[in-house]
């Protein structure tokens, strides 16, 4: 398994391509715009992209959705609570944001513990709300994929509409830091990170 980080979009959301060495298949994580450099690793890489995955609905995250779906025909998956931020430039915060109004349609609406497969991985769904109520977790393998739920010393946001801080700690708590401690953590902005260091130094969870 590879992982490949791009900051995308002119809020450097993280995009992440996830994939096979072997079978070269892959997911995309948020693409949140700069679908140009994202098109570019795939053909570089020459992934087949099974599948797009969002790990909430605001539009830092997803952006560039809609023209990352035209060109590898991968259907999008979101959580179910978070399927109306896709649909609302208001709640998704784009009406208010440079890159315009964005709205679209989810093909695939996930639940907590749901697994979607490709290229001989498997990645899991956790249900991680506080940021949004849909927001999501991805574990493959030894990587977790947090989104805007838990970052390197840091936590998402709780001020917006939906929003909960109670929420998002209960997530990071009893849903994020169970792992092992060498677990990988791949947030949604900035550097990655492991369970363990964030357990010892986040000054929310410590």
């Amino acid at each position: 398994m590879k992982v490949l980080r791009i900051p995308a979009g002119i809020y450097a959301a993280n995009c992440y391509l996830i994939y096979s060495e072997e079978s070269k298949e892959g997911i995309v994580i948020d693409p949140g715009g700069d679908v140009d450099d994202i098109v570019a690793q795939i053909e570089k890489l020459g992934l087949d992209i099974k599948y797009i995955i969002l790990t909430h609905g605001h539009a830092d995250h997803i952006a560039g959705v809609e023209e990352l779906r035209d060109y590898t025909k991968a259907p999008v998956a979101v959580h179910k609570d978070d399927e109306y931020l896709l649909k609302d430039g208001d709640s998704n915060f784009s009406n208010h944001m440079a890159m315009g109004t964005v709205e679209f349609e989810a093909d695939i609406l996930l639940n907590d513990g749901d697994i979607i497969d490709f290229g001989g991985l498997t990645a899991e769904i956790i249900h991680t709300p506080g940021h949004t109520p849909g927001g999501i977790s991805i574990k493959i393998g030894n990587n977790i994929f947090t989104g805007d739920t838990l970052f390197a010393g840091s936590i998402g946001r709780t001020d917006f509409p939906r929003s909960s801080y109670k929420d998002i700690i209960r997530s990071i708590k009893e849903r994020i830091i169970i792992y092992p401690d060498d677990t990988i953590v791949y947030p949604g902005h900035g550097p990655s990170s492991t369970i363990g260091t964030e357990k010892e130094s986040n000054p929310f969870i410590k």
